[in-house]
């Protein structure tokens, strides 16, 4: 069998978290809190919450060493109903809406730049669906090689634009990043924790490697490594940009931009000038390809994972002659190209992140629970400091969770019903499995 490098899941982390998210969260959390040091306390919240999450699920990889993410934890540790609805969240909240919401900010990039008509957007983000599910499906080699080179343009250009934007910025601006002269008081607020939701969804990937266990080589040696080194990078990578950002470009023209790549646009205009913009619109479009790629690579094998326990859905467990789950990866592609029809950007970043947060917040907290449940279960890997770091990840989850379910009730009910509508699913699997005789082989 051919596998995955761990040097290609790195990259599959650092592509599937560094995408839309942190050059348009900015703009909407500067609608109510305005103080730099606040700002990039968000951003470095959200790299702690991904760090000890990531640790957590290093564990939990090392000791159920097995494709599918959530899905293989979460119907392991709880029951495998959990598991199930787990997966369903993934395949469609965890990588098909953001597959989207990447893709369109793509064509929505391109249509600003070239003279193509905007009615162009949204077939352009399609076309970007379709060329990654294709370099997906053909063989490991090329779909490693295609997620690598890409990968690494998008980290060249990235620090490309912060090393010249902080050396060419025309007028730099005067913002506090000193905690002295903070407003402390408002990071116990709603505005703060509602800002921490669009970190979060800007975070979102840095789990990625664990649906890919079965495709590498040796995942309970590599995945601590893999899961740290890309969420710790990608962390200094976002505090740097917000820090660029706030640096280069004046605040009262960022405000409420939640246009996909537009505070980026704006420091860019304000760094290099009218030409500027121009070109950091074009890098944004070629960053988002890297992204929908990543995505469309680690998403599919939850789909999968189902598909190889539940005899309902068998015909997604199969692979190609690649040994690629190529009909998973089909239907996940047809699931986000229905969001980049029906959905909006913003809409799909608020209740995305909430949810795909929830999912694996219960699956940090399985670690606790696997500890006391199986204490003799083999962990290659132990999170730092149990339990301290899965208490950070919960402490840090819950206190953003908890405002947004009464301050964004509308994307709150679309992810409840994606959640009940799995659900539902697993118990119409269930009566059929009954119907033949039958019971899911669910692995564990």
């Amino acid at each position: 069998m051919n596998y995955y490098s761990p040097r290609t899941a790195t990259y599959l982390i650092i592509a599937n978290m560094v995408g839309v998210g942190v050059f348009t969260g900015l703009g909407l959390q500067l609608i109510n809190i305005q103080d730099g040091f606040l700002i990039l306390l968000m951003w470095f919240l959200g790299g702690v919450a991904a760090l000890t999450g990531a640790m957590c699920y290093a564990e939990l990889g090392g000791a159920l060493p097995r494709s599918g993410g959530e899905y293989n934890f979460l119907g392991r540790i709880y029951h495998p109903s959990a598991g199930f609805v787990s997966g369903w969240i993934s395949a469609t909240l965890g990588f098909a809406a953001p597959i989207a919401a990447i893709a369109i900010a793509f064509g929505a990039n391109l249509t600003q730049v070239f003279p193509i008509s905007s009615d162009l957007k949204k077939p352009l983000a399609i076309a970007l669906v379709v060329i990654c599910t294709f370099f997906h499906t053909r063989s490991h080699g090329q779909s490693s090689r295609f997620q690598d080179i890409l990968t690494i343009i998008k980290i060249l250009l990235i620090l490309f634009f912060v090393i010249a934007a902080l050396a060419f910025a025309q007028n730099p601006q005067t913002v506090n990043f000193s905690p002295a002269n903070a407003p402390l008081d408002q990071i116990l607020t709603a505005p703060f924790a509602i800002g921490l939701v669009y970190v979060a969804f800007a975070y979102t990937g840095w789990n990625a490697a664990t649906y890919i266990l079965d495709e590498m080589e040796n995942p309970q040696k590599d995945l601590p490594k893999v899961l740290i080194f890309g969420t710790i990078f990608v962390t200094i990578l976002y505090v740097l940009l917000n820090f660029v950002f706030l640096k280069v470009a004046p605040i009262t023209e960022m405000v409420g931009l939640e246009d996909k790549g537009a505070v980026a646009g704006v420091a860019a205009v304000s760094a290099f000038g009218p030409k500027g913009g121009a070109a950091m619109t074009v890098m944004l479009a070629i960053l988002f390809i890297s992204s929908v790629g990543a995505m469309t690579l680690a998403g599919p094998r939850a789909i999968q994972e189902i598909g190889k326990d539940h005899k309902l859905f068998k015909p997604l467990g199969k692979t190609n002659a690649a040994g690629l789950p190529m009909r998973a990866i089909v239907l996940q592609s047809a699931i986000a190209i229905g969001f980049i029809m029906t959905s909006t950007f913003e809409f799909i970043m608020t209740f995305a992140g909430a949810m795909l947060a929830l999912n694996s917040a219960v699956a940090v907290l399985g670690v606790i629970v696997l500890r006391f449940k199986e204490p003799n279960l083999e962990r290659p890997y132990k999170s730092w400091a149990f339990p301290l770091a899965p208490i950070i990840f919960l402490t840090i989850t819950g206190f953003f969770l908890y405002f947004t379910v009464f301050e964004k009730p509308g994307p709150t009910k679309i992810g409840l019903a994606v959640i009940a509508s799995g659900f539902v699913l697993y118990i119409i699997s269930m009566i059929y499995e009954k119907s033949i005789g039958s019971t899911p082989d669910t692995g564990q």
